[in-house]
């Protein structure tokens, strides 16, 4: 990034590379909509094109991405609502699982995983969001901490609180 703060600007699509799918999937699990997040990663990195001279240099790279994902978030609506796409969720046909134990456990796993999804879409966008980061994202307390822009402590907290509502949701879902 510093190579493309300094004018390299063949630099950005390296950077583009190595960061698109992460950041796609950052915004997609934030907004549940596929389209909408593959312009956001467009405008998150023209946007770090336009603001490069605002990179320091003295944190990482994906901290200062993830810190404009959020502001490329908060510009698309901080009401924007989750639409969850049932058909997405869903979407699995029983004719193409082969029968027997094997295609019920798929399936039984295919239920699973949209139970958790709907449980995800039902936490708050601050509970969503620091779960996404740490789990999905795999970012460390101090990264997410850095662009939140709150303590280590406060993640910590909001990642423990995040998961137990999301302990709560699932079992209201599942039952």
């Amino acid at each position: 990034m510093l190579k493309v703060k300094n004018g390299d600007l063949d630099k950005l699509g390296l950077l583009f590379e190595r960061y698109h799918r992460p950041l796609f999937g950052f915004l997609f699990h934030m907004t549940g909509q596929r389209e909408l997040s593959e312009d956001m990663v467009q405008n998150v990195f023209y946007r770090v094109l336009k603001y490069r001279h605002t990179f320091r240099g003295d944190g990482e790279f994906k901290t200062w991405m993830y810190h404009m994902a959020r502001n490329v978030i908060n510009d698309n609506g901080r009401s924007l609502k989750r639409s969850v796409r049932q058909q997405e969720l869903t979407e699995y046909n029983t004719e193409n699982v082969g029968g027997g134990f094997a295609a019920d456990e798929s399936i039984h796993k295919k239920q699973e995983l949209a139970t958790l999804r709907n449980a995800m879409a039902k936490l708050s966008e601050e509970s969503r969001e620091v779960l996404i980061l740490s789990k999905f994202q795999e970012l460390k307390y101090n990264e997410i901490a850095e662009i939140m822009d709150i303590t280590e402590g406060a993640v910590k907290v909001r990642v423990h609180r995040a998961i137990n509502q999301l302990k709560n949701m699932y079992l209201q879902i599942a039952n």
